[in-house]
């Protein structure tokens, strides 16, 4: 196999050796730690992994190779991938591809043969840190310059947003719905699909008035990669379109949708990546298994000057996942209720927004 050829230089000087794979180029990117068994051809194609490093935790990655079905997007933009074993021969009747060649073809770099438990308890233990993937000769102060003179990009949804609109249509449509492409996810645009909703997908900064006249049932917000407040714009439009439209939420539509009402967000020591963080639905009593990517979270003590009601909390750390408005019909989860492959117990949540929908249609209210 030959030495280690590629390695990764943290901000806190510490460096971690591998092999290289996939794409050969350097990136400098925010280190986090995802904690799924499976579904790393989703993770690699989620636009909310814009900028950011996933360092994934279950040893063994590329095993079942990669199926034409199975991407996010069809472009991923994900920054590197840090593995601890790299499976180069795939064996799956559905493989298409390996997961090096897809990263190579998308100049997407990747490193094999790291110690990822020790690097996972760091991210843990000290927070999410920029790193540097680059050739193992690269100096340490090299590399430390090259990490500082890099800026925190600010445009991560414009970079993965849809540049103009685009319609998936269901067989059988009962309603429509407008979805806000902040980074949004092919599954999402399934699960409306298969409940008979036609979608309507726009550009991040399409405006309510825009939004409003392709007559929407109802309004969505994407998930996305980055900062909530990065984009002012599209809170801008949520508030807009607040009380006129039965309007839901994922991930940062979630936290964009509360920034609308007056709450606050904040950066998260190392934020919620996998498919295995228990959520209790405050209304029901139930603890549902859910998929989440998010570094940001919305914080529980402003919402009590906001009209939204607290509906679903994290059992891990207690952070929200979920809010309400009743009276406007506005409703969002932290979480991914349409997760693929991960847990499916939310996915009643597409149906309880629809709810809303079809009480318009039973009252004969028009758009």
């Amino acid at each position: 196999m030959g030495p280690k050829n590629r390695k990764l230089i943290l901000e806190d000087k510490s460096e971690y050796y591998g092999w290289g794979f996939g794409g050969g180029e350097d990136s400098v990117f925010e280190l986090v730690f995802n904690t799924s068994m499976a579904g790393y051809q989703e993770i690699l194609s989620d636009p909310s992994y814009t900028g950011q490093g996933v360092v994934m935790t279950y040893p063994l990655i590329g095993n079942y190779g990669m199926s034409a079905e199975d991407y996010e997007t069809q472009t991923p933009t994900i920054s590197a991938m840090i593995l601890r074993e790299y499976n180069d021969a795939p064996s799956y009747f559905r493989s298409q591809e390996t997961l090096g060649a897809v990263m190579a073809r998308f100049h997407i770099p990747g490193i094999y043969g790291v110690d990822t438990r020790k690097l996972t308890r760091s991210i843990r233990d000290f927070g999410s840190r920029r790193a540097l993937l680059t050739a193992a000769a690269t100096s340490l102060e090299e590399g430390l310059a090259r990490l500082r003179e890099t800026p925190v990009p600010k445009d991560a949804v414009a970079s993965v947003s849809r540049k103009k609109l685009e319609r998936f249509p269901a067989e059988r449509p009962e309603f429509h719905i407008v979805a806000v492409d902040c980074g949004i996810k092919t599954n999402i645009l399934r699960q409306w699909n298969q409940r008979n909703c036609d979608v309507t997908v726009v550009p991040w900064n399409t405006t309510a008035a825009e939004i409003a006249a392709l007559g929407p049932d109802g309004v969505f917000f994407s998930n996305g990669p980055g900062d909530p407040e990065d984009v002012p714009q599209v809170m801008e439009t949520a508030a807009a379109l607040r009380g006129k439209y039965p309007i839901f939420g994922i991930c940062l539509g979630h936290q964009i949708l509360a920034l609308s009402y007056g709450a606050k967000t904040y950066k998260m020591k190392f934020g919620h990546h996998g498919g295995n963080h228990p959520v209790k639905n405050l209304l029901t009593g139930r603890v549902e298994m859910t998929a989440q990517n998010h570094s940001y979270a919305v914080a529980a003590d402003s919402l009590c000057h906001t009209p939204l009601t607290l509906t679903h909390q994290n059992l891990l750390d207690g952070t929200v996942e979920g809010i309400l408005c009743e009276k406007d019909r506005v409703m969002s989860v932290q979480f991914h209720p349409e997760s693929a492959p991960g847990p499916q117990d939310s996915a009643h949540l597409f149906d309880d927004f629809l709810a809303w929908l079809k009480e318009d249609t039973a009252y004969g209210k028009t758009k």
